[in-house]
């Protein structure tokens, strides 16, 4: 009875906290160059001449004229100073916003790594103690930044992004906005110096600005957004009896390389579902502490942190069988949808000589549950 008057009071007091939180506006792009920090700076302006209390707590203007001109005439909260490596750097005031308490702050480049030494080590991070004390964000992100997305960036653009955002950020958001232009539209821009300095153009369009790799990025732009509003109709749209909650097992093993792809994936469709989601790890006698290289113990340790950061609920079973592990955890947590790697050979050699793996599909078929391999 104690114990349930607790969690009562433990859920009020999380509704009162969630009341009290600001609200989280952010605007997604394809690339650099599409609009996301212009678009912020109208908004505030039209919020100012409807005189809701709003500041500019950090906005990256790259140089360019029509963004610096919008700046003009919005208070602006001035930057902090700080000294690094013998350079003096300007990082965001959080401290300062917070201070001030105003309606409305926007901050810009959102998976924006800060100072070593500062409040946080992440922007986005700040950005959760803003709407924490109260305040409204309105915030801006490119597509490349997603966690989830690194693996599919990197094969499109040939880039690997370091500075990145979990896709829980996004979840925290109250509405997800997508500033979208055509590849043409977007070139065309580029040309015109618009985004980059002169000298930057060419490289650029030998680069990350391809329009095949631009059209990409769009359209993965495009699909989070409607993502993001599909799971905005499953929270506030009643939905009908029959309708199928899912829930995601992915199952990784010590191999890096494979793990981190296998829950990447595995986050992307958690994210599309809405869903909750599980990793789980399966310690076979083959592989327990004492004969697996450390190496591969250090693998496993970090993808299973990336997983915890991306959103899932980590598993360790213990068990003579890979198979029957997933099978217990599968029932036990009424799994919809298991998620495994591409084995080395060929599927049809796996079906066809592997035991293990058919006892799998049969027990699955029999529970219902959808099987995804993971290429």
């Amino acid at each position: 009875m104690i114990e349930e008057q607790e969690q009562n009071a433990e859920h009020f007091l999380e509704m009162i906290r969630k009341s009290r939180r600001g609200k989280f506006k952010i605007y997604i792009g394809m690339s650099a160059g599409v609009g996301k920090s212009y678009r912020m700076l109208q908004e505030a302006h039209s919020l100012l001449h409807n005189n809701v209390d709003v500041v500019v707590g950090y906005i990256e203007t790259h140089g360019r004229k029509e963004t610096l001109a919008l700046v003009e005439g919005l208070p602006v909260i001035p930057r902090r100073s700080v000294f690094y490596k013998g350079k003096e750097l300007d990082e965001m005031d959080t401290q300062a916003i917070i201070n001030q308490h105003p309606e409305v702050v926007l901050v810009d480049e959102l998976a924006h790594t800060n100072v070593p030494g500062s409040r946080n080590e992440k922007r986005w991070q700040d950005v959760l103690d803003i709407l924490e004390a109260g305040i409204n964000v309105i915030s801006a992100v490119n597509i490349q930044h997603i966690e989830s997305l690194n693996d599919t960036i990197k094969n499109v653009t040939g880039v690997e992004v370091a500075e990145r955002i979990p896709d829980a950020i996004l979840k925290e958001a109250d509405e997800v906005v997508n500033i979208d232009l055509t590849a043409d539209e977007l070139i065309e821009r580029l040309k015109s110096g618009k985004i980059y300095a002169a000298d930057k153009v060419e490289t650029a369009l030998r680069n990350f600005f391809k329009p095949e790799s631009i059209l990409q990025l769009r359209e993965l732009a495009l699909k989070e957004v409607a993502g993001q509003i599909e799971r905005k109709v499953e929270t506030v749209v009643p939905r009908n009896v029959g309708y199928r909650h899912e829930k995601i097992l992915a199952c990784v093993s010590t191999n890096e390389k494979t793990a981190k792809i296998v829950i990447r994936k595995a986050a992307r469709l958690a994210s599309y579902y809405n869903a909750q989601w599980f990793v789980l790890y399966i310690e076979t006698p083959g592989e327990s502490p004492d004969k697996i290289p450390l190496d591969k113990q250090r693998y496993l340790i970090n993808n299973l942190k990336l997983a915890t950061e991306l959103g899932a609920t980590v598993i360790k079973n213990t068990s003579d069988r890979i198979s029957k592990g997933i099978l217990e955890e599968v029932e036990k947590r009424a799994i919809t949808t298991v998620c495994i790697g591409k084995p080395h050979l060929s599927l049809l050699q796996v079906i066809l000589s592997t035991s293990v793996f058919n006892d799998l599909l049969k027990k699955l078929s029999q529970f219902n549950v959808d099987l995804i391999i993971l290429s």
